[in-house]
């Protein structure tokens, strides 16, 4: 019995013996394997490339910056373009010397360009740097179409302005009316215009009402008064009888009322003269 226990207890394998102080080195060798994989896929040249740039953008504003002041300048003269009637280049030349002596670079040409448009005839101005110390500035006047009312100046855009100076635009057409009704009146007056020059007559002006009746002036002085309704078939009326019955004695008209039905009632000068201003 012995014996078989014996034998048996052979047959177990034992395990083999340990090494005191040996480790394993498996796993950190696998580690380092694997770091040595990822180190490998990394792109490190596009990776040095891409801070390579990302170093150079954010030099550049500072190198700008830095070459931009040592570069700088002061403004040491300015010269004005133009076309003036009613403004004056020794005027303007002398508001932009404000800006003698400022930076080349670091003024700012919008600031320029809005305080110039602020004058009654300017219309519009362009600002650019001539290096190393010139600015050059482009005027454009407002071109006046008419004289509007209490005085002032209607340009051909219909835009409203009060120069000091109106009278320098010479012999104008005279328009009035609600300010709101401005670009009306301009365009009614531009179709009247075109159908009087067609049959040999000026336009002296064109007057709307607030309660939106129309007057017609003609060159020679005649005042056509259309009213409110139907304006375009009153004025073609007054055009019709014009041509054949008062062509020839124009001089002697001084009112026409087209806003009859039928036909126009005429005032004469000389009937006019002899009612007198106080009958």
């Amino acid at each position: 019995m012995l014996e078989n226990l014996l034998i048996r207890s052979r047959a177990i394998p034992s395990e083999p013996p340990r090494r005191r102080g040996a480790t394993s080195l498996g796993p950190d060798r696998d580690r380092f394997g694997v770091l040595k994989g990822i180190l490998a896929a990394v792109p490190w040249l596009q990776v040095g490339l891409g801070a390579l740039i990302v170093l150079l953008a954010a030099l550049v504003p500072w190198g700008t910056g830095k070459v931009l002041s040592a570069m700088d300048q002061q403004i040491l003269a300015i010269d004005v373009n133009g076309d003036f009637v009613g403004d004056s280049r020794v005027a303007i030349e002398r508001e932009a010397g404000n800006w003698i002596g400022k930076s080349y670079f670091a003024t700012d040409l919008s600031e320029i360009k809005d305080e110039l448009e602020q004058r009654p005839w300017v219309a519009s101005a362009a600002v650019r740097r001539v290096w190393p110390d010139r600015l050059v500035i482009g005027i454009r006047e407002k071109k006046p179409l008419a004289y509007w009312t209490d005085g002032r100046l209607v340009s051909r855009t219909g835009e409203l302005f009060t120069p000091p100076n109106p009278e320098v635009a010479g012999r104008l057409p005279r328009l009035a009316g609600p300010d709101e009704r401005v670009r009306e009146v301009i365009r009614m007056a531009q179709t009247m215009n075109d159908r009087l020059v067609n049959h040999g007559l000026g336009f002296a002006g064109l007057s709307l009402e607030a309660r939106g009746a129309w007057t017609l002036t003609l060159a020679n002085g005649i005042e056509v008064v259309l009213g409110r309704d139907q304006v375009d078939e009153r004025f073609e009326r007054f055009m019709t009888v014009y041509e054949t019955r008062l062509a020839s004695r124009s001089d002697e008209v001084s009112r026409v009322d087209a806003r009859y039905t039928n036909g126009v009632a005429v005032q004469w000068k000389q009937a006019v003269a002899a009612s007198g201003p106080n009958s």
